[in-house]
């Protein structure tokens, strides 16, 4: 990279572009964050706002509001601009109006000479990860969705719950579209090297039936959550500073993004949630998980449903 001070740049900076800047400052991941938004009132009310919280945050952070010349030197982007999400209507709903958004931003931001990773977190964000990756023309594996990081969250701490264990010693993932046709992988779910398939097997205060309803709570998380407060943002902000961290640290560290697929999971031409390995330079490598027939063929439709809506999308 041109400079050896990190730097974010967020476009966008409602909901999920504020929670996400107030969580990086936090965690103290970045030196350098510059804030973007079609409403300069707002983002410079956020930057003057964060930079008030620097004497409590722990590591210093240089904050301003900027413009897409700062993207210039930036090592990421982060995309969260764009049409949110309404009571009723699914993310594949706004494919049209973020496209159109999208087309636009992400043709400044490479305009400025930017050279870094992408990474987009709008819905419906495996269409819009795509999308991103046709107008830049970055190397795919610089183009990276936020996919099924928060669903992967959401399972990990239900599963948590009901087993009465640490989430993070929950192993288990969402993969597939983030959306109506994302699915569990509960064939490589496993708490504390125990497989939980064979635990609810072992277990009578235990039920398939309530492993299936936990699954269509995760999935469906993102509805409940709207109808009572108009939008999601704390999860998916804490879920994309995990995702810069990994990048910007070069952890190589195993997450479900939206990542490219060429032939994984018998796949072509399409960005979708899967686990990958993720470090400095973006994607290392796509994680191919060993599926059972059922859940190859789940995946198969979620691959179907997002591949019908780019097809209207970007071949009509």
């Amino acid at each position: 990279m041109a400079n050896s001070v990190n730097r974010v740049v967020v476009v966008g900076t409602g909901f999920v572009g504020s929670s996400y800047a107030f969580a990086l400052l936090n965690q103290g991941v970045t030196e350098e964050l510059v804030l973007i938004d079609v409403n300069k009132e707002k983002s410079e009310g956020d930057a003057m706002d964060l930079n008030h919280g620097l004497p409590f945050a722990p590591a210093p952070t240089k904050i301003w509001f900027g413009d897409y010349r700062d993207c210039k030197d930036a090592d990421i982007v982060v995309l969260t601009a764009g049409a949110n999400q309404k009571p009723g209507e699914t993310r594949l709903d706004l494919v049209d109006k973020n496209v159109k958004i999208f087309k636009s931003i992400v043709n400044e931001v490479m305009a400025s000479g930017f050279n870094g990773i992408f990474l987009v977190a709008t819905n419906p964000v495996d269409i819009l990860t795509y999308a991103t990756w046709k107008f830049s023309g970055l190397p795919k594996e610089r183009v990276i969705g936020s996919g099924t990081i928060l669903d992967t969250a959401r399972f990990r701490y239900v599963l948590g719950e009901y087993f009465q264990v640490d989430t993070r010693n929950v192993h288990a993932y969402i993969i597939g579209e983030h959306g109506d046709t994302e699915l569990p992988v509960w064939s490589h779910a496993d708490i504390g090297g125990r497989p939980i398939l064979e635990i609810v097997h072992e277990n009578e205060d235990y039920s398939h039936d309530d492993l299936e309803r936990l699954f269509v709570n995760v999935r469906d998380a993102a509805y409940h959550i709207i109808q009572r407060k108009g939008a999601t943002y704390y999860g998916i902000a804490m879920g994309l500073v995990r995702l810069t961290k990994a990048i910007l640290q070069n952890e190589n560290s195993i997450l479900t993004v939206s990542a490219y697929l060429n032939g994984q999971y018998g796949q072509n031409d399409i960005y979708i949630g899967v686990p990958a390995i993720v470090n400095r330079n973006g994607v290392r490598e796509v994680i191919e998980l060993k599926l059972n027939d059922e859940e190859k063929e789940k995946f198969a439709h979620s691959a179907k449903v997002l591949k019908e809506v780019m097809r209207r999308t970007f071949h009509e």
